[in-house]
């Protein structure tokens, strides 16, 4: 044990290293949440040491490579999918990625050192920095809260543990509460030789996560609006290769029951379900690249499918034509009814770089950088969230593949939606990555107090109640439909009214504290 207390003096941020590393394993598909908080109490350990500003900042950024280079591990396969860049630049984009998410925990382990005089300061100096460089990690250079702290507190699918609290705190203050609690940990481990009083400090997490409850607000809403959601299993390799696109189909129409008279219900299949582009007016070569040469036909033959009491949401391509040539594409959600009437249309608002753009491209091009997705046409984005009324079933609210992780930007708040609905396809990522994502997509269900219903090619498809409970889920790698009828939205949660800002006020009472326990005498 004492070389071990030598080392980690030693080599500081080495051990905040693999503590980060440590600490991703409190998120799926590991999921052993004490971890995380035992991480950060330790990183707490480091920071009152720090030598100096420079030191507290590679802390944290030392911190937040290990846990996002674990954690984001995934982002290596989607690189197995694009010809054009050699497979190994997988893991050099992980680390590069890494290495710009770290600065975020770098730069609120550099905030908390400020208060690392008194421990009752620096508790919640670090709880309140880390929601805000969560946020701020949210929407700098467009954006990418994924694998928020607070994550690890939904405990299962069944339960919800301490993420319960979402609706009055957000996801950035409920990462804000994890740090919070690992601060408590650390305090009860730092200071019970002086006072074994604070050793009451320790269960507390525990008590919160394990407390019984019935979860977030309750729906009052009925469970209306029957609904069939199909997950085809399409492998990645498969799914724009023209030669299958028959094949593809032919899974996604087989799932879908014969139409009968009264059997009314909202369609759902994933993004790329439909390889048809179904609109009218493009230049006739770029109908000849799809599986259906004409959008009349392409719309009857989907009509036929359905039968006239039911509608489609499914992900769809819409083209932007200048000069009789595509100089952009719309990746969108679209709303077929039984007439073979395109009702409404959703374009994606958060583009994945590389995946359907590529950002500063003239530079990076030449560098090799390409898009995973096959093509030279670019994605242009959307307008953001939208409720869209589909009458007898009810207003929408769209999202394709991950928009849906981003907290406060999935909901209309001015025509709030009955229900959420996320079209995705995860193929691109690997295992580590479906349960990351539904995690995400149930913590936007708890937050807003409104179901979400994911359909994706290769899983995790699911329905998620508004308290965040999975009711129904089709596995990884495995084809499956899901019939039932959507659970009904709770009241609008005050997230759901302030969005971020609720997180945000959260982080100024907090860094409020610390300051106020900062200049008190006792610590």
């Amino acid at each position: 044990m004492p070389r071990l207390f030598a080392f980690i003096l030693t080599y500081p941020r080495l051990t905040a290293l693999a503590l980060g590393v440590l600490s991703a394993l409190g998120f799926e598909p590991v999921a052993l949440w004490p971890l995380s908080l035992l991480a950060l109490a330790g990183l707490m350990a480091l920071l009152v040491r720090a030598q100096g500003r420079k030191a507290a900042f590679q802390l944290g950024w030392c911190f937040g490579l290990g846990q996002f280079s674990l954690g984001l591990n995934w982002i290596a396969t989607a690189f197995g999918y694009q010809a054009a860049m050699p497979v190994w630049l997988g893991w050099g984009g992980v680390i590069g990625l890494s290495a710009y998410l770290a600065i975020y925990p770098g730069l609120a382990t550099l905030l908390a050192w400020h208060a690392r005089a008194r421990l009752l300061a620096l508790v919640p100096a670090m709880a309140g920095g880390w929601i805000v460089t969560e946020w701020l990690r949210g929407w700098v250079f467009t954006g990418f809260p994924w694998n928020p702290l607070g994550v690890i507190f939904l405990d299962s699918f069944e339960a919800v543990g301490a993420a319960r609290l979402l609706p009055w705190l957000g996801t950035y203050a409920l990462s804000g509460l994890a740090a919070l609690f690992a601060g408590l940990w650390y305090a009860g481990l730092a200071r019970f030789r002086a006072d074994r009083r604070v050793l009451a400090l320790l269960p507390l997490p525990i008590v919160v996560q394990f407390w019984p409850h019935t979860g977030a607000p309750a729906a009052t809403a009925p469970a209306r609006v029957p609904y069939v959601l199909v997950q085809p299993n399409i492998p990645q390799e498969q799914l724009n290769d023209p030669v299958y696109f028959a094949t593809n189909f032919t899974r996604l129409a087989q799932a879908v029951p014969p139409p009968r008279q009264g059997d009314a219900a909202v369609v759902l299949w994933p993004e790329s379900g439909v390889p048809d582009l179904l609109r009218e007016g493009y230049p006739a070569r770029y109908y000849s690249q799809t599986f259906g040469a004409d959008p009349a036909l392409a719309r009857a033959r989907l009509a036929q499918l359905l039968g006239p009491e039911r509608l489609l949401l499914s992900g769809t391509v819409d083209l932007e034509i200048q000069h009789d040539r595509a100089v952009g594409a719309r990746n969108s959600v679209t709303a077929l009814d039984g007439t073979g009437t395109i009702r409404a249309s959703f374009a994606k608002a958060h583009l994945v770089p590389f995946g359907e753009y590529v950002p500063m491209k003239a530079l990076l091009e030449p560098l090799g950088l390409a898009r995973f997705v096959p093509g030279d046409i670019e994605f242009w984005p959307g307008p953001g969230p939208r409720s869209i009324d589909l009458g007898r079933f009810g207003k929408v609210g769209p999202s394709i593949c991950y928009e849906i992780i981003f907290p406060g930007a999935v909901a209309d708040r001015a025509n709030r939606p009955d229900y959420l609905f996320n079209a995705s396809n995860d193929g691109w990522y690997g295992s580590w990555a479906q349960p990351q994502f539904l995690a995400l997509a149930r913590l936007r269900a708890i937050e807003e107090g409104l179901p979400v219903l994911r359909s994706t090619t290769t899983g995790i498809s699911a329905v998620i109640a508004a308290d965040g409970t999975v009711v129904q889920s089709v596995p990884y790698l495995s084809a499956g439909v899901l019939l039932g009828r959507i659970p009904g939205a709770a009241p609008p949660t005050p997230f759901a009214r302030y969005g971020n800002g609720l997180s945000l006020v959260w982080a100024a009472v907090l860094l409020v504290l610390s300051l106020v326990a900062s200049r008190r005498r006792w610590s």
